[in-house]
């Protein structure tokens, strides 16, 4: 199997990469930044000394809504690399019981196998097309054999083949996109069971079709459907059968060793002082669950031992009551790099509505021109959302830039809700009176900004 290719972009191209999604946040940027060249600069390293480099884990400080999770789901999107997001809260929760913190690495190598299996899909999707339209065809038109003696002409079957070759042009032609089948697909016959106690099956790494499959083999049922969706059926079927699974499994696991990157948000809920009935649920108790995972340990999934040493781990935390140093010192020892996220201000507000590649309005605007309308914003009139959404932040909770999307709700909602039956204009135009006249009554009234904004 063929290894991925990734771009080896350095330090500054990641930044300018990530600049045209995230406003700001130098620092972080910088950090993960350079955290990611040093992966590119390990592989590079031929040495034995190669497995001794292990990652610079980070951990991000700052308020809701900067850019934290944001920037780590960006840069696993640049890297094309397994990514999993987990909350460190979750795990001090009584109803989790049973999903331990190993969860999180066995959940990477689910992504990274799903990511895997469909980058192999797409280098068999041509070859796995062309073998489902030939079972249409032998549904439109059941297969004859040939004749036992092929060297004599067989009228019949030189008929049946011209029939063949010119219904196949009109399946190509796409004639038969809305005609009824019936065709035959699998079943799993693995029987649906739930496994109580304190593991389930996928908490010790066992995969229970692997255990029944011989058992127990899969079964075909009929199923109605139209040539168009038969073709979606029949070419999974058939791009199933030209994978080797092992060989997808294998780089799953080696993908998620080498390239995978874990987001542990809200660790500061897990600083502190311990506040539980017992040690499996203490604050402290999950830190030192999760050291073992991000100090370097083997976990076992289904499939197969996946080692953590060099998976990059970014940790966040708004540490409003906390602060890093509440952290046991083995966890801090493992997280040796620590950045400040800055609050945003109204110039940020302004930028994080024009200036990023999916800016929120434009995003608005695509949603509108659905309609057959234009939408468009005087730059006072952004200016002063801006503002608004500033004022809101600090009358009331810091949601950071998730006031945005408040904001412009509330404001376009008379326009989402008409369109495009009443509004006679399709050309909107937002003015900075529209916008003052919108918030104004919830920008003197603070108890009605903090349960409408």
């Amino acid at each position: 199997m063929t290894k991925l290719n990734i771009k080896a972009y350095t330090p500054r191209e990641i930044v300018e990469e990530l600049d045209k999604h995230i406003i700001g946040q130098d620092a972080a940027k910088r950090a993960v930044a350079i955290a990611l060249r040093n992966r590119w600069r390990r592989k590079q390293v031929s040495s034995d000394i190669k497995n001794e480099i292990l990652p610079n884990n980070i951990i991000m400080i700052g308020s809701t809504g900067v850019g934290k999770t944001e920037i780590a789901r960006r840069l696993a999107s640049l890297a094309q690399a397994p990514f999993i997001k987990v909350e460190a809260s979750k795990f001090t929760e009584v109803g989790y019981v049973g999903r331990d913190v190993e969860s999180i690495i066995r959940d990477l190598v689910e992504v990274s196998f799903n990511i895997v299996k469909g980058e192999q899909q797409a280098t068999v999707h041509t070859k796995a097309v062309d073998n489902a339209n030939e079972r249409i065809m032998d549904l439109l038109l059941p297969p004859v054999k040939r004749p036992l003696n092929s060297n004599q002409d067989d009228p019949d079957f030189e008929r049946y083949q011209k029939t063949r070759s010119k219904l196949y042009e009109k399946l190509m032609a796409g004639d038969f996109e809305d005609r009824e089948l019936e065709l035959k697909v699998q079943q799993d016959a693995t029987p649906m069971m739930q496994v109580f106690g304190p593991l389930g099956l996928d908490e010790m790494g066992i995969n229970l079709q692997d255990i029944l499959g011989n058992a127990m083999p899969k079964k075909n049922r009929i199923k109605k459907a139209s040539v168009a969706e038969a073709r979606k059926l029949l070419t999974e079927e058939e791009a199933a059968k030209l994978i080797d699974m092992d060989k997808v499994q294998a780089e799953a696991v080696r993908r998620a060793e080498e390239a995978g990157i874990v987001f542990i948000d809200e660790i500061d809920k897990i600083a502190g002082e311990n506040s539980g009935s017992g040690p499996d649920v203490s604050r402290e108790g999950v830190q030192r669950d999760i050291l073992p995972i991000v100090e370097g340990s083997t976990v076992k999934t289904k499939y197969g031992t996946v080692q953590t040493d060099h998976i990059l781990f970014i940790a966040a935390g708004a540490f409003h009551i906390s602060k890093p140093s509440d952290l046991i010192p083995e966890l801090q020892g493992r997280f040796p790099i620590r950045v400040e996220l800055d609050n945003l201000t109204e110039d940020d507000f302004v930028k994080i509505l024009t200036m990023p590649r999916a800016a929120l309005i434009k995003q608005y605007q695509a949603l509108v021109e659905s309609d057959g309308a234009t939408l468009s914003f005087n730059d006072d009139a952004i200016a002063e959302i801006a503002r608004v959404a500033f004022k809101v932040n600090e009358t009331t909770e810091n949601i950071g830039a998730r006031r945005l999307h408040t904001i412009m709700s509330r404001l376009l909602d008379e326009y989402m809700f008409d369109l495009p039956d009443i509004v006679k204009s399709k050309k909107i135009r937002i003015t900075k009176k529209k916008v003052t006249e919108t918030f104004k009554n919830y920008i003197e009234d603070q108890d009605l900004s903090r349960y409408i904004l």
